[in-house]
């Protein structure tokens, strides 16, 4: 008896093992295959060394945080359709244009630069190598002023103005080369198009470049951040340095109005968020889980785990987070008026604390969401313990792109700022997304409660 319980454990183990590798070969097979491509064709593009310069090994090579659950490859060249999930949210560049080339770079150890751009958000992503930037030759205000010195303000003033020259790099040619304008009219028409702000404030810095020789091209600093570790906590602005910077991989972003959470104001996204898993097995461009990747990067970059489900926030109750907003102090343009997205707030929160207190059905925690007084981490946090979110419409809720599966959004719409961001955010995450209309900018918290007693059903509370 105990030989066949031994030879059926081996038996058992020797299955599970066989299990283990195979799973293990199936999801990391693309995962290698990809980054090999990436790989090879990083080796084929980039620039490998430049004299006093740390040469670029590229996010995908060099990625301080871990694969994450809805982590789909992007291939370098995609066959992606113009107007699809991929197209607005992930890899769908139509062309590249490379203006000075990052293959003859290599040999001259001169800069280079390129731009990607996308046919379905009609703009560019552009970087390059080895770049000078003059922020003397960048003109725009230091911030920090007093609101009555700046009520008035046209938004045009607020965008920077860049010389000819703010930027520069190395052209090939030795030391003596004139200065010339990296490029012409025709290029940002076709690469950098006007959009939806006249003056396009990337167009006009792309506008500024212009092509050094060699003696011309001196830096003071080199700026050799982490991509991550400079967004989160070493941001630093054009206006704060002192003298010239090189960098030795800049990537420029257009402006929020070129982004598809802008287009969604005037065009028809079909798109809708999924998990990755489902897009492994089932393509489908009507669908996307890059939004989910976006957040999960936010909540790995602060050390909170990706892999968290409201199964596990049930065992202590589910927490209803109110994002509170409080009175501020508008744009200078608005001429400096108090404005208030929710005037009852402080009567609709106290409500869902007596309600919250007399839920008998199951526990509920209400979280007070004064994203004002915490930490960006903090915030993150409460978010992504989240089981219902509520607010007003404003900024605070943008942290829903960090909120885990199966989150219920609850969003109070003043009449004074119906805008569909948020209702686009869930949607493109896959969230289920409720609203409710106001008169003005007071809510009822009979009506709010009323709501939230059906939301807290439908998970089963």
């Amino acid at each position: 008896m105990n030989k066949k319980h031994s030879t059926l454990l081996k038996v058992l183990l020797a299955l599970f093992a066989l299990n283990s590798i195979s799973l293990y070969l199936y999801f990391s097979a693309g995962h290698h295959n990809n980054h090999q491509h990436l790989a090879q064709n990083h080796r084929d593009t980039t620039v490998e060394s430049f004299p006093g310069i740390v040469p670029h090994r590229g996010p995908h090579l060099s990625k301080p945080w871990p694969i994450i659950p809805s982590y789909l490859p992007w291939s370098l060249t995609p066959n992606v359709d113009l107007k699809s999930c991929e197209a607005y949210f992930g890899n769908g560049f139509t062309r590249v244009a490379d203006v000075l080339s990052a293959k003859a770079a290599v040999r001259s150890g001169s800069s280079w630069f390129r731009c990607h751009y996308s046919g379905t958000l009609r703009s560019s992503v552009c970087e390059g190598g080895k770049i000078r930037m003059d922020p003397e030759k960048i003109k725009m205000s230091r911030g920090g002023e007093k609101l009555e010195d700046v009520i008035g303000r046209n938004e045009e003033e607020e965008l920077p103005e860049f010389q000819d020259g703010a930027f520069e790099v190395e052209g090939e040619g030795g030391a003596r080369l004139k200065k010339t304008k990296l490029v012409g009219e025709e290029y940002l028409d076709e690469f950098l198009p006007v959009g939806d702000v006249l003056r396009h404030t990337m167009r006009e810095l792309v506008r500024s470049i212009v092509v050094v020789g060699e003696n011309d091209f001196t830096c003071q600093e080199t700026q050799l951040e982490d991509t991550w570790k400079a967004l989160f906590s070493s941001l630093r602005f054009a206006k704060n340095f002192s003298g010239p910077v090189c960098f030795r991989h800049a990537v420029l972003s257009p402006l929020g109005y070129e982004t598809p959470l802008f287009k969604g104001l005037t065009e028809d996204i079909n798109c809708h968020g999924a998990s990755a898993q489902d897009l492994w097995q089932s393509p489908d461009d009507k669908k996307t889980a890059r939004l989910s990747e976006f957040g999960e990067m936010i909540r790995i970059a602060f050390g909170f785990p990706v892999n968290r489900h409201h199964a596990e926030k049930a065992a202590s109750g589910h927490n209803v987070l109110f994002v509170r907003r409080e009175d501020y102090l508008a744009h200078p343009r608005h001429k400096g008026k108090v404005e208030s997205r929710l005037s009852n707030e402080q009567e609709v929160f106290d409500s869902l604390q007596r309600w919250a207190s007399n839920h008998l059905q199951c526990k509920v925690n209400l979280i007070n969401g004064l994203f004002a007084h915490m930490t960006m981490k903090e915030q993150v946090q409460a978010i992504q313990d989240a089981s219902v979110i509520i607010g007003a419409h404003g900024a605070g809720l943008t942290h829903i792109v960090s909120a885990t599966p199966n989150t219920v959004i609850l969003e109070l719409i003043s009449s004074f700022f119906r805008r569909p961001h948020f209702q686009l955010i869930a949607q493109w995450k896959g969230l289920q997304y409720h609203a409710i209309n106001l008169d003005g900018s007071h809510a009822k918290p009979g009506v709010v409660i009323d709501k939230l007693n059906k939301i807290m059903r439908s998970l089963g509370c």
